[in-house]
């Protein structure tokens, strides 16, 4: 009989056991997310001030994930470009992954999905803001792992509305990959431009990607 498992329910260790899944330390390997801040224009600079005042609203409130999806990643997936073409955003993408040997099988619900055409640019995991990003990053994974056509590196992003973080999945290996960016967070200098730069450079290698030989 098949065992049926929830994402949120697995650890990392979990999905070294099961998938194989190894993490890369050296840097090199998810450079996407490293590098020197794009410069942004008046307009950008206005509505992430107007996302950090949203949220100093509601942080004397509970911050419900949907509350993080609307005052938060919506603005950034707008200013990065996701809502427009060649991009389009799904919520609530139910995806299944099965467990080789052991009988189980992973259903669960993206909370975000950005795709172009099919392909899988951005999955996104969103938290309540009492909960570590750290705690999503297994979830994350685990969506991300469910692609298994995947021939190119998947990105992925945990938030709880003030912190963030990137993870990058690689599967063209023998066993699938990945790496983790640093902690950005909301209202500490410039990250909040950092993470819309690394959203608006992860839309662009998509689509260079996507282009006949790389034109």
């Amino acid at each position: 009989m098949t065992q049926v498992i929830s994402p949120s329910s697995l650890t990392l260790l979990d999905l070294h056991d099961r998938f194989h899944l190894t993490k890369v330390q050296d840097p090199g390997f998810f450079p996407e997310w490293q590098g020197e801040l794009p410069e942004l224009s008046r307009e950008e600079a206005q509505r992430l001030q107007r996302v950090e005042a949203a949220v100093s609203n509601l942080e004397s409130r509970a911050f419900l994930e949907n509350t993080v999806k609307l005052a938060v990643l919506a603005p950034l997936l707008d200013l990065a470009g996701f809502f427009f073409p060649p991009f389009y955003v799904s919520t609530e993408e139910a995806i299944e992954l099965h467990c080789e040997d052991e009988g189980q099988v992973m259903r669960g619900r993206i909370d975000i999905l950005v795709l172009m055409e099919r392909l899988w640019v951005l999955v996104i995991e969103s938290k309540r803001a009492e909960f570590s990003v750290k705690v999503g990053i297994p979830q994350v994974l685990a969506y991300m792992l469910a692609n298994t056509g995947a021939d190119r590196p998947l990105y992925g992003l945990v938030s709880n509305g003030t912190d963030f973080v990137f993870v990058k999945l690689v599967r063209s290996g023998a066993v699938p990959c990945y790496g983790v960016s640093r902690r950005f967070v909301l209202g500490q200098g410039e990250d909040l431009a950092g993470v819309l730069g690394v959203l608006k450079g992860l839309a662009a290698g998509a689509v260079q990607d996507d282009r006949p030989n790389g034109d």
